[in-house]
């Protein structure tokens, strides 16, 4: 079992909250945590597949994976380059192949144009979300900075992997839905669970995602375990 864990944040995320939602967790599972910070800009995609690269020359093959469209990252590292990749941690896929009318690709598209035409301290103002989601949405969309539409853009049009390309994977994978998610539809993290050989699904309420930001981060390492106990045992 690999000891370190590289995780991408979704679209218009950052670092911090992948710590806040994998740090415990994976320290739980005495498992090294590396959240490269994002890249801003139309390149951000690239930039966070260069991350997973380098985190492989200096450590070995990585569990890698994300949320969101970090976790679509990931898995499309993985397919690419099965030999470098130990295990994969899905937290909220949103969509498989194509970004079409997807709810996720269509909120980043609705928000860069908020910000392209409003600027980014009044479409914050305006934005109706949960208290502590309206918090983080904050603090990273500031810290993307004028990169942030490109960034929202580039994230919303990027393809997924696809079910096939998924059923390629022949590693432990753990993947976490939110049931009353409606910008990623637990319909979605299930589809990805039954294309992949062995991958394990779990799940929890948005109200306590919102409770314990680490609670999606526990059910994302509970099912990789269990796929590596799978496995195992197979």
């Amino acid at each position: 079992m690999t000891d370190t864990a590289v995780l991408l944040p979704g679209t218009g995320s950052d670092d911090v909250f992948i710590r806040s939602v994998f740090a415990a967790p994976l320290a739980a599972a005495g498992v090294t945590l590396v959240a490269p910070e994002p890249v801003p800009g139309p390149d951000l995609g690239r930039r966070h597949l260069l991350s997973l690269d380098a985190a492989v020359t200096s450590a070995g093959p990585v569990l890698a994976g994300g949320i969101s469209f970090g976790a679509h990252l990931a898995a499309e590292w993985a397919c690419a380059h099965p030999s470098r990749c130990a295990g994969l941690l899905l937290a909220l896929p949103a969509w498989h192949g194509s970004p079409a009318d997807c709810p996720a690709s269509v909120a980043a598209r609705y928000s860069a144009s908020l910000v392209q035409r409003d600027g980014l301290e009044p479409t914050l103002a305006a934005t109706d979300v949960s208290p502590w989601l309206a918090a983080e949405l904050s603090r990273a969309w500031r810290r993307h900075g004028p990169g942030l539409v490109d960034s929202l853009l580039a994230a919303a049009d990027r393809p997924a992997p696809t079910l096939a390309q998924l059923a390629s994977l022949d590693i432990p994978v753990g993947i976490a839905a939110v049931r009353d998610d409606p910008l990623h539809p637990a319909t979605v993290a299930a589809q990805w669970a039954a294309a992949i050989p062995g991958a394990e699904l779990r799940s929890l309420s948005f109200a306590d995602f919102g409770a314990d930001r680490s609670a999606l981060g526990r059910a994302a390492v509970e099912a990789w375990q269990a796929s590596v106990a799978g496995r195992a045992a197979a």
